[in-house]
């Protein structure tokens, strides 16, 4: 049986760095580059994780371009994989961003007007088990 160590990746330098900025900036399509140059040279159980993030990225890019059906589409498969995470992985509050990932479905769902929603935070978890804030719709 294999041991599991805790998956940490490194989210103050490189591609995950830049990716995080421009995520926050809401800059989803560069933020969805940064992360992808990341993701072609991890390994599971890290490579699923950030294509789960990617995928979130984009969903937010094509609902800036006004392709609220992609948004839904692609955040709809984000959840599927980002549920498959435990609460916190690699620094991230999963729990969080699914539960916000969640919202952002049922309001594409309904139809309902997204203007004023908060994009998903991605809150990184601090060592003491606090949490960093994410970014906001404006």
């Amino acid at each position: 049986m294999r041991k599991r160590f805790p998956v940490k990746l490194n989210w103050t330098e490189g591609e995950l760095r830049e990716g995080l900025r421009c995520y926050r900036a809401q800059e989803f399509f560069e933020a969805h580059e940064h992360w992808e140059s990341a993701w072609l040279t991890s390994k599971e159980p890290e490579k699923a994780f950030l294509q789960g993030l990617i995928q979130v990225a984009a969903a937010f890019h094509h609902l800036q371009r006004g392709n609220p059906r992609g948004t839904r589409s692609l955040l709809e498969r984000a959840r599927v994989r980002l549920e498959r995470c435990p609460a916190c992985f690699g620094g991230i509050d999963v729990s969080s961003l699914c539960k916000d990932i969640e919202g952002w479905l049922q309001a594409l769902e309904a139809g309902g007007i997204t203007d004023s929603r908060t994009y998903p935070a991605l809150n990184l978890r601090s060592r003491h088990g606090g949490s960093k804030a994410g970014v906001t719709k404006s």
